[in-house]
């Protein structure tokens, strides 16, 4: 069993101008090492917000293993190259700075994304996202998006595999993009969703909104 985790996993970024660290991540740092521990291979792929493990590209912490990028043979023998996918977004490459303010813009957007969720849960509505929505909407992020799909597929291509899985951009994904298998597994903190490889090789993103409301579907017919 295989546990990867495509990068900003810790916002380096956000803790330089706060430190904010729950018991929660102690919970989930215990488990992703609990699992190291018991035959899951948990591998780590750092992002730009904790870019600074990159340093240690090949080393392995707590039966932890981390690579800048690596390769995933699926169970059906696919090869699938799994990277954050910083590296092909044209406004960190071009400017770190700017990056760090629409980075800013984001939190913004996900603390006001906190509030709305607070108010549709008091009126008994499923979770939704501000961020996810807007960028749907506006026309430059879709363009975004889909340039840093074609960047990402190109780079799959070049390496002579058949797909690539990757997150960066906040928007969970399943295409095909010319003859390359595009996976996005999204993120933790706006779509909080996750990438997952049946026994047959086959792929599906698990949206945890689905996941929790079942759960409570369940424990209120209990």
């Amino acid at each position: 069993e295989y546990l990867y985790l495509v990068g900003d996993i810790i916002d380096v970024w956000e803790m330089k101008k706060r430190m904010y660290w729950p018991q929660e991540h102690n919970n989930v740092v215990r488990t992703l090492l609990g699992k190291a521990k018991h035959n899951t291979k948990v591998i780590f792929v750092p992002g730009n917000h904790d870019e600074i493990l990159r340093d240690y590209d090949g080393a392995v912490f707590g039966n932890v293993q981390i690579h800048n990028e690596i390769i995933h043979t699926t169970a059906d023998k696919r090869k699938l190259l799994i990277i954050h996918g910083d590296q092909f977004d044209s406004v960190v490459k071009i400017s770190p700075m700017l990056a760090k303010i629409g980075s800013r813009l984001y939190e913004f957007l996900l603390r006001a994304n906190r509030w709305v969720n607070y108010f549709r849960r008091k009126m008994g509505f499923s979770y939704w996202s501000l961020a996810a929505f807007l960028k749907h909407k506006v026309k430059n992020a879709v363009q975004y998006i889909s340039n840093f799909e074609e960047a990402v597929a190109h780079e799959a291509s070049k390496q002579g595999v058949d797909g690539v899985v990757c997150g960066h951009i906040h928007r969970a994904e399943i295409t095909r993009i010319h003859d390359i298998d595009y996976y996005n597994c999204g993120d933790w903190v706006e779509s909080c969703t996750a990438l997952v490889e049946h026994p047959d090789g086959q792929m599906e993103i698990i949206p945890w909104a689905e996941v929790f409301n079942q759960h409570v579907l369940i424990a209120k017919a209990a």
